[in-house]
C-alpha cells in the first residue's frame, strides 16, 4: 500500500536557519557599497578643484593627480558591486529562508539602500567621463611673469 507524503516534511517556510555570517556580510556591504561610492565620486571634483588650484598658485602646468582616477574608477565599481551583492541577496534569502528580500531586517536595510545606489550609477559614471576626458581650456593661470 501506497501511503501519501506526510504534510510535516520540510516545509521551507516554517524551517529556522541560523543568520550566516555571508548572509549577514552582503546585507551590510550594500549600504556601505552605496554610502562610500557617492563619496569617492564626490572626491573626484575636490581632488580636480584642489589640482586647478595648486596650478595657479604655482603659476605652472603641474602632472595630473593619478589619485582622481583611482577616486573615479572605485565610484562606479562600489555602486555597481552594491546593487549586484543586493540581486544576489535577494536570491539567496528567497532559496534559504522563502522570504522576499525585505522579509528580514537586514534584507530589508540592503533593499532599502539599494534604490539610491542605483540612482546614483549614472552620476558616478558621468564623473568616470569626466576625468578621462581632456580639459577644453585647461586651467587659467592668471597673471603668471
Amino acid at each position: 500500500m501506497v501511503t501519501s507524503p506526510s504534510s510535516t516534511t520540510s516545509d521551507r517556510t516554517t524551517q529556522k536557519r541560523p543568520l550566516t555570517p555571508g548572509t549577514v556580510i552582503a546585507a551590510l556591504w550594500v549600504p556601505f557599497a552605496t554610502v562610500v561610492g557617492v563619496v569617492t565620486s564626490w572626491q573626484v571634483q575636490i581632488i580636480d578643484n584642489d589640482w586647478v588650484e595648486r596650478q595657479q598658485a604655482a603659476c605652472r602646468h603641474m602632472p595630473f593627480p593619478k589619485m582622481e582616477y583611482i577616486a573615479a574608477w572605485t565610484g562606479p565599481v562600489l555602486g555597481i558591486s552594491a546593487v549586484a551583492v543586493c540581486v544576489l541577496l535577494a536570491k539567496r534569502i528567497r532559496r534559504r529562508y522563502g522570504v522576499p528580500l525585505w522579509g528580514t531586517k537586514r534584507g530589508l536595510a540592503a533593499y532599502i539602500c539599494a534604490w539610491p545606489g542605483v540612482l546614483t550609477i549614472p552620476l558616478e559614471l558621468f564623473l568616470l567621463y569626466a576625468a578621462y576626458s581632456p580639459a577644453n581650456s585647461g586651467p587659467i593661470l592668471g597673471d603668471c611673469r
